[in-house]
């Protein structure tokens, strides 16, 4: 069975993590999401392309979170989602995934 790509899985973290927690108004529901979501990608990101590139691509899911929200302030909430959720699958894709 293949396995879903990684930056599939930070991308939908990302936006599943925001989608929850405003749909179901519980943010550390849509915290969960992103937690697991992130350290499901973190494990793909070491077994793929090595402990540094999946800190870096690790510490770059965690900026995109917290960059969204000053982001959101001036695009509006789900463009700065999916644009954040975008940059971090295509540096996951670019470090992690096209060599699988």
């Amino acid at each position: 069975m293949a396995k879903v790509p990684s930056s599939v899985v930070a991308a939908s973290g990302l936006v599943g993590g925001y989608g929850i927690a405003r749909w179901t108004k519980k943010r550390q529901l849509g915290g969960a999401v992103l937690a697991v979501a992130g350290a499901a990608a973190a494990q793909q990101w070491r077994e793929r392309a090595g402990g540094r590139a999946a800190g870096a691509l690790s510490a770059a899911y965690v900026a995109a979170f917290a960059g969204s929200h000053p982001l959101a302030k001036k695009v509006g909430a789900w463009p700065a989602v999916f644009g954040v959720a975008g940059a971090v699958a295509l540096a996951s894709w670019a470090v992690a995934d096209r060599r699988g």
